[in-house]
């Protein structure tokens, strides 16, 4: 019987111009859908997992279309509510070389947004459940979905649940001040953290050393400091960041660091080309929890999967990683050539 995680969010309606097209050249955008955790649930249905997304969608053909979308790639969508006006919609353009990439939201008062928590049945959602995962979008949405984030990490830890967040911060959905009061408090339901730099220290007020990613620079002691002080404050099993060295939009190093408490752990370095950057936080989010579940806690085998995964990830359009377990197996074992597989 394969393992049940379940995964809480927004999925959106993602607008993308064509290729490397500015917003104001396009005529015509490609469609997908995607989303913070809804990503992560593909990626661990994509690993043989019984992955469900929890959500809230309209009862119109594009809510339907979103469902849809995930059932497409193995996602169980039974504990998905269906009302509200609209789907949360998100534009992008896809940078290169010295030019960023750029979203635009139009998310406002999405179904999910309004959701109320009798639209869920948590008890139902979190039975024979083993693992937990959101992010710091999700309540970032609105008030109420804040709420509902909070009662549902308290249905999941009732359960005894594994619960992880990426920490994600989104300067578009609130302020620092207003990120820290609300995730401070649902840190005491949280197992494993995930953040980077900025999530941590926008989100939960901790700042590492004079890392600056824009200029390609990590203090990795830095780092080391922080995941001490978040264990000691908040009492993770694991702190984890991803460490992403942005030469370009085009070209970036990636790697990430995993702290147990005992020991600091980094995994080996790839050097990216970049496809489709959207989504390489949450494919990682994926990676880490199937290594975490499939090896019985091998946090270095874990790590090393996650960023095999969301390496391959960058080289992939749309938000869902779609690789297998072979695929990323295949590479953290060595083989980064690309050559075609006969």
């Amino acid at each position: 019987m394969s393992k049940k995680v379940v995964t809480m969010g927004e999925i959106m309606l993602r607008l993308s111009t064509k290729g490397y097209e500015r917003f104001t050249q396009a005529e015509s955008f490609d469609v997908v859908y995607g989303g913070g955790e809804a990503n992560v649930a593909v990626s661990l249905a994509n690993y043989g997992f019984d992955a469900h997304f929890v959500t809230k969608l309209p009862e119109n053909p594009i809510g339907q279309s979103a469902v849809n979308h995930l059932r497409r790639f193995g996602v169980n969508t039974d504990y998905i509510a269906r009302g509200g006006d609209r789907v949360g919609i998100y534009y992008l353009e896809t940078g290169a070389s010295m030019r960023p990439s750029k979203v635009v939201y139009d998310r406002a008062d999405s179904a999910i947004a309004e959701a109320d928590i009798e639209d869920f049945d948590f008890d139902e959602i979190f039975k024979d459940a083993e693992w937990f995962h959101f992010s710091g979008i999700t309540p970032a949405i609105s008030k109420k979905a804040a709420v509902l984030t909070e009662k549902a990490l308290i249905a999941a830890k009732k359960h005894g649940v594994t619960v992880s967040v990426d920490l994600n911060y989104r300067k578009k959905l609130w302020t620092p001040e207003e990120a820290k009061e609300v995730m401070t408090n649902l840190m005491q339901y949280v197992d494993i953290c995930i953040g980077n730099e900025e999530d941590a220290e926008k989100v939960l007020g901790f700042k590492p050393g004079e890392t600056d990613v824009t200029s390609g620079n990590l203090e990795l002691d830095g780092y080391k400091t922080i995941f001490k002080q978040m264990k000691e404050k908040f009492g993770f099993k694991y702190v984890v960041t991803t460490l992403r060295e942005s030469y370009s939009a085009s070209d970036n190093g990636w790697s990430a660091l995993i702290y147990d408490g005992n020991e600091f752990y980094r995994s080996k370095k790839y050097d990216i080309r970049i496809v489709d950057r959207v989504g390489g936080g949450d494919s990682f989010a994926g990676g880490l929890i199937y290594g975490l579940l499939s090896s019985n806690d091998d946090f270095k085998y874990a790590l090393e999967f996650a960023v095999g995964a969301s390496a391959l990830k960058h080289t992939i359009k749309g938000d869902f990683n779609l690789v297998t377990v072979d695929e990323v197996e295949t590479l953290i074992n060595g083989d980064a050539s690309g050559r075609v597989q006969r």
